[in-house]
């Protein structure tokens, strides 16, 4: 038999209604053979069959969630059991409950563990049940403020193309009163810094404006912070590619994610991009909610 480690492979979970088969499309797209609701049985003859078909099937994706029903329970077992021998990372999809509650009523499907109850107790069940597997993922994606295509987007910016950098790195500004975003590995408060918002001239405006990218960076304290944030890191994003972690996500928080953070996450893009291996992508996940 092949060896299975010259293999990438990807677990597909997380709350059913985040958006698995939207990451599903993407990653074909992306030239991954997909597998959509395989039983956890079938993963190892998945990656065994994957390499006895050797360089023709060089990356392999199962989508798992609470459709196999009892037999979803053996998942983290099966995840263990393979790590030891396939190069496997496990996405998580997560949403919070108001928005999985939407998608549920916008195509008037029941959740699959609603059975009597509400759409809230099939999301409540279904959260207990998949817990631990969440904890042991390699990434998360919270996609609550996320369309389709912006879906398709971040899996891109995940997924192609991995090879060529040691560790992708997603700079994500966000406003505090919006709530600290779930799939954040590490997060920064920037609201030590005078907020933009009370200036007049400077209120309409965002951190992506010139104008309010000077006052922020000018503050005392201010690239003294990134500079020394930056460089804590560095340890940080080396360690993660000895551990085979290639996808990072580090969040820069103010109060509503328009003005401070925007400066800040732009402005760190620089300095976190400019390590050896490390290729960084910015989001602005609250911009325009004001």
């Amino acid at each position: 038999m092949a060896d299975a480690r010259q293999h990438e492979m990807l677990i597909v979970t997380g709350m059913s209604g985040a958006g698995r088969s939207t990451v599903a499309n993407a990653l074909e797209d992306l030239g991954w053979y997909v597998v959509d609701n395989l039983p956890p049985q079938m993963l190892r003859p998945f990656v065994d069959l994957a390499g006895r078909a050797g360089a023709s099937l060089p990356k392999i994706a199962a989508v798992i969630d609470i459709r196999g029903g009892e037999f979803f329970s053996e998942l983290q077992d099966t995840i263990q059991e393979l790590r030891k021998g396939t190069a496997l990372r496990v996405v998580f999809l997560d949403a919070s409950d108001e928005v999985l509650v939407r998608r549920f009523e916008s195509v008037r499907r029941p959740h699959p563990l609603q059975g009597d109850g509400t759409l809230l107790d099939g999301i409540s069940a279904e959260r207990n049940r998949i817990a631990t597997i969440r904890g042991a993922s390699d990434l998360i994606i919270d996609t609550s403020g996320l369309n389709i295509h912006q879906l398709a987007t971040v899996t891109r910016e995940h997924f192609s193309e991995v090879d060529a950098v040691g560790v992708s790195v997603t700079l994500l500004s966000f406003g505090f009163k919006y709530g600290v975003p779930a799939d954040a590995d590490h997060v920064a408060d920037a609201r030590f810094l005078p907020n933009p918002f009370w200036i007049p001239e400077l209120r309409a405006q965002t951190g992506l404006d010139s104008d309010v990218a000077a006052f922020v960076l000018e503050q005392a304290g201010a690239r003294e912070f990134l500079a020394r944030y930056a460089a804590a890191l560095e340890p940080v994003l080396d360690g993660y590619q000895r551990e085979n972690k290639r996808h990072v996500t580090i969040a820069v928080g103010c109060t509503g994610g328009k003005h401070r953070s925007v400066a800040m996450v732009k402005e760190l893009s620089t300095l976190i991009g400019a390590l050896p291996r490390v290729a960084v992508s910015v989001r602005h996940r609250d911009l325009g909610r004001e």
